[in-house]
């Protein structure tokens, strides 16, 4: 089965590619930064230096955190970290269609008829 790997180059500090796209998934469905590192099998200081260095090249926060407690921390997407991960994953479906048709023509040429 052809993959197809994607990584956006916005500017030199915005980068964003399958591990952050994971990340932020991760801390979405398990809010907190820790437990989707832990998910990921990524170290919590790991998945930290990924979530500031999207936060740096947008120059406004993917993650909103809180403080441990009593009731416990956390952490969730902000508006920008949804739209950010939003972008990626439509991107990333409009490029698997394209390399799928791309490959259904590179394959053609394998059974001429």
């Amino acid at each position: 089965m052809p993959g197809l790997f994607l990584r956006l180059d916005i500017s030199p500090t915005l980068k964003i590619g399958p591990g952050k796209a994971a990340l932020l998934e991760a801390i979405g469905q398990f809010g907190s930064i820790s437990a989707a590192g832990r998910h990921l099998k990524m170290s919590y200081a790991r998945a930290w230096k990924l979530v500031e260095e999207l936060n740096a090249g947008l120059g406004q926060p993917v993650v909103s955190t809180a403080s441990g407690g009593a009731r416990g921390g956390g952490a969730q997407l902000t508006q920008a970290g949804l739209a950010v991960l939003g972008a990626y994953r439509a991107l990333q479906s409009e490029c698997a269609a394209a390399a799928a048709r791309a490959t259904a023509r590179i394959t053609d040429l394998n059974n001429p008829d």
